[in-house]
């Protein structure tokens, strides 16, 4: 029987596209009035209306400030961050054929941690202040040159061996970690904390910067998401259907491993985003890539601008963004797993 690419059903994947889609825009307008200055929705639109005409006077300069300055440069960043981590996510299942596979499965957070971490032991500044991004992108690209190394020639990137390589190189990168946070004395709280994930201070080149990396790495990967089905027949299958599995796989670990990269660089390591919304939204639209990568990413973007707003705006104390999306993820993703034990 010949094997075919999983056919897609348009109109409840629609549905959840199209709901995920104004609950995002919905929470965004409300975790803009939300903080130490309380703003109601309708003034929110009302002050983003004044803005897009370009009025010249502004209703209220103060609160125009505080929203546009501070609240909203979070807000879309967050949205952005968590909505790349998803899709990275989605992609690294994908092709790994691993439900455990999320952006850092190859050790990309190791990477950027290790870059980062030795920006902040060093004192570097060589790029003001995206010295530490940079180099947390640097780290993490070249941990994944490294993975691909260990892993073998492109026609060899099998995902066993994938996998395998980047828990040898990541376990090598947290000794490392480990070694500099030793050595660090005082500055040993600054590298936890941007360690522990967080959008403090967070400016509208970072936001640009996130929503960029998303939207390039979601395009590149639909455009390849057909091979992305087919090739989860399996490699000899797809092979024999005209995919080249050896250079597919390699272009999307690359556009899923730096799109994460530039999501890390800008927030920090935030865990579980990329593990657990794949298999939510796989419950709701399917695994159809091409309706589940955009899914994965709204609700990535939900649940990442969800947990930032509650640790800013809710909680008596802000605690780092990483910390909270942790503490949910881990709960949700032991319900989707003794949920698919029970159906086994």
């Amino acid at each position: 029987m010949k094997a075919t690419a999983p056919r897609m059903s348009v109109s409840k994947p629609l549905f959840w596209l199209t709901l995920m889609t104004a609950v995002l825009l919905c929470l965004m307008v409300a975790a803009t009035g939300m903080g130490f200055i309380p703003v109601a929705p309708a003034k929110v639109l009302s002050i983003l209306a004044e803005q897009l005409r370009g009025a010249g006077s502004l209703s209220d300069p103060m609160i125009s400030e505080v929203i546009f300055n501070v609240r909203l440069p979070r807000i879309i960043t967050s949205a952005a961050v968590g909505f790349g981590l998803a899709v990275a996510g989605t992609t690294f299942q994908g092709i790994l054929l691993n439900p455990l596979a999320e952006p850092f499965t190859l050790g990309v957070s190791s990477g950027a941690a290790f870059g980062a971490s030795l920006a902040l032991l060093l004192g570097l500044n060589f790029a003001g202040i995206w010295s530490v991004g940079l180099c947390a992108f640097a780290g993490a690209a070249a941990t994944l040159l490294g993975v691909m190394a260990i892993a073998g020639s492109t026609h060899k990137l099998s995902p066993t061996n994938l996998i395998l390589s980047g828990v040898i190189v990541s376990a090598m990168l947290s000794a490392g970690i480990s070694f500099m946070k030793y050595m660090a004395d005082e500055r040993v709280s600054v590298i936890i904390y941007w360690l522990m994930g967080s959008f403090t201070a967070t400016t509208w080149s970072e936001a640009l910067l996130a929503v960029t990396a998303a939207g390039a790495g979601l395009t590149a990967c639909l455009f390849m998401a057909r091979d992305m089905n087919i090739m989860s027949t399996g490699d000899t299958t797809a092979r024999s259907l005209g995919v080249e599995t050896g250079k597919t796989r390699t272009a999307l670990l690359a556009i899923a491993t730096l799109m994460g990269a530039a999501c890390v660089a800008v927030s920090g390591i935030i865990g579980f985003v990329g593990l657990i919304v794949p298999h939510l939204m796989r419950l709701a639209c399917g695994p159809d890539n091409r309706l589940l990568l955009p899914a994965s990413g709204l609700g990535g973007a939900i649940l990442l601008l969800g947990a930032d707003t509650l640790t800013r705006a809710v909680l008596p104390h802000e605690v780092p963004v990483g910390v909270l999306t942790a503490l949910i993820g881990g709960p949700v993703f032991c319900f989707i797993f003794s949920r698919k034990l029970a159906r086994s």
